[in-house]
């Protein structure tokens, strides 16, 4: 005979006495005298006790679902859920605070970390400041002494333009003043070969008028008074040296006089050869022919 014992089941209300009449019940018993394969009496203990059981779980499962409703309906339960609310609120928050506490320790310690490597290398980093000092000093100096490579080489090229400006100048006014000096020179001398002497001194004195005017009158151009001072300076001097080769001065009157006229007549010839070669400068600096000096670079 197979039986099944129910006792073991609890039931919380009244109105399921079913449930109690149920205990110690035989809910299948089947006569000794029947045999019964022991197979086919093992599944159907086994289905029938599944089927039992599946409606006590129902059953079970509505009693404590209903009993859990009214609970919770209550007012004194419905304050300790609010409260646990409130607390479960506070463990999240919690536990918020905490993994960003723990990152903000995890980005410390990595910090540190850095740090600790940082301060490992203060000796390559002093040695790596000093090669970068002395790498700098070494540029510094390189750049000074190109600098004054450079200063020097660039003075040098422009004093070697202003002498080539100067030669240009002197030639300029040696070839003027020698022209109009020839005219001058005929009616003195009686052959050619007392031709050549007036003609050196003339080309050589205006050469170094050439160089002289261009050094004094600079890019002053307009000043009348400082071009014909130049031009006066070197015609007096030139013409008055040109009386020491001529007859003694005697005390009387017409040798004075004579000594006078000659004098004139010397000086202005000379005045007007320096004249005309300053006028042959000028010229040819307005053409840009001759840089005037100094030299100016902008217009270049």
């Amino acid at each position: 005979m197979v039986t099944i014992n129910l006792s073991l089941i609890p039931c919380p209300k009244p109105k399921h006495f079913f449930i109690n009449k149920l205990k110690n019940t035989k809910i299948f018993t089947l006569p000794s005298s029947f045999d019964v394969p022991k197979s086919l009496s093992t599944m159907c203990n086994i289905q029938k006790s599944n089927n039992v059981t599946g409606n006590m779980n129902d059953v079970l499962s509505g009693m404590v679902d209903k009993r859990v409703e009214e609970l919770l309906n209550k007012e004194e339960n419905k304050e300790l859920l609010h409260e646990l609310e409130k607390a479960s609120q506070r463990v999240e928050l919690a536990k918020r605070e905490l993994e960003e506490i723990k990152r903000q320790e995890a980005a410390v310690k990595l910090m540190r970390d850095y740090i600790n490597l940082l301060e490992s290398r203060t000796s390559e980093i002093a040695e790596c400041q000093q090669d970068i000092s002395e790498a700098r000093a070494m540029i510094e100096e390189a750049e000074r002494s190109l600098d004054n490579n450079g200063s020097a080489g660039n003075e040098t090229l422009i004093k070697n333009e202003e002498r080539l400006e100067s030669t240009k100048a002197a030639l300029i006014s040696a070839f003027t003043g020698s022209l109009v000096g020839l005219p001058i020179a005929l009616t003195r001398v009686t052959s050619n070969a007392e031709l050549l002497l007036p003609l050196v001194i003339t080309f050589v004195s205006c050469a170094l008028f050439g160089v002289t005017f261009r050094y004094v009158v600079r890019r002053d151009l307009d000043d009348f008074h400082l071009k014909t001072g130049v031009c006066a300076a070197f015609g007096f001097v030139k013409g008055l040296a040109t009386l020491d080769g001529g007859a003694p001065l005697e005390l009387d009157t017409s040798s004075f006089l004579s000594h006078a006229s000659s004098a004139v007549i010397c000086v202005s010839e000379e005045v007007l050869i320096f004249l005309l070669a300053s006028v042959a400068l000028e010229l040819c600096m307005k053409l840009r022919i001759l840089s005037p000096f100094p030299i100016d670079r902008s217009s270049r």
